[in-house]
């Protein structure tokens, strides 16, 4: 199976971002990470103090057409009717989000599947899923409701049971540890705290990138 190569490209730093996860207010660090290096933009709106109804729509507004300046994919968390309002680039879901090969039915634009061992990376590429998230990789405290810890040997083995679609690493990665998720098979990785905690999101997301340069240069 060939996989874009640009999609691959678009994946390699991958922030994931809501309301409730920001220092800063949200588009402002959006921006700024965008301007910083990130690649692909994942609005997630969940937990305590989240926007919701109108609100969440008004905001995801704002944040495509941020997006859209800057020609980085927007991609809406968990919610399809949301991303066919906003005509949004592609949609992410988890295991716990319904049906998936309904979803992948309903959903035409690019599709992500969130998992957490082989069996659900290989029914992902199965149902067409055009990327999976892979996690989570370290302890989080972004996800409240993230599932016990995988750590970066899960993406080697799901590249050893030849899965084949691209995948991103997920979960407490920093600039420290994100060399480890990379050699073991990662496309990209995805954060939410390294940058949306970081007093300046844009030197946050810029050596993020320049890390994730060196490494991909390196291997």
């Amino acid at each position: 199976m060939i996989h874009n190569p640009s999609l691959i490209e678009q994946l390699s730093l991958y922030f994931v971002c809501g309301s409730q996860n920001c220092f800063n207010d949200i588009e402002n660090t959006i921006r700024d990470a965008i301007m910083g290096g990130v690649t692909m933009i994942q609005y997630r709106e969940k937990g305590e103090g989240a926007y919701s109804g109108e609100e969440k729509v008004i905001v995801a507004q704002k944040i495509k057409t941020i997006c859209k300046q800057f020609s980085v994919p927007f991609i809406v968390n968990d919610d399809v009717q949301l991303a066919t309002i906003l005509d949004a680039d592609g949609l992410h879901v988890g295991q716990e989000d319904g049906d998936l090969i309904d979803i992948r039915n309903r959903w035409r634009g690019i599709l992500g599947i969130s998992t957490h061992n082989v069996e659900e990376a290989r029914d992902a590429q199965k149902i067409g899923a055009d990327y999976i998230g892979v996690g989570p990789m370290y302890p989080t405290f972004s996800k409240e409701d993230h599932a016990k810890v995988k750590g970066p040997m899960m993406i080697k083995n799901i590249r050893t049971a030849g899965i084949r679609i691209p995948l991103v690493g997920i979960g407490g990665i920093n600039q420290e540890n994100m060399r480890s998720v990379m050699e073991v098979g990662a496309d990209g990785v995805a954060v939410i705290s390294a940058i949306s905690r970081a007093s300046n999101p844009f030197q946050a997301a810029l050596e993020l990138s320049l890390s994730m340069e060196k490494i991909k240069k390196e291997n």
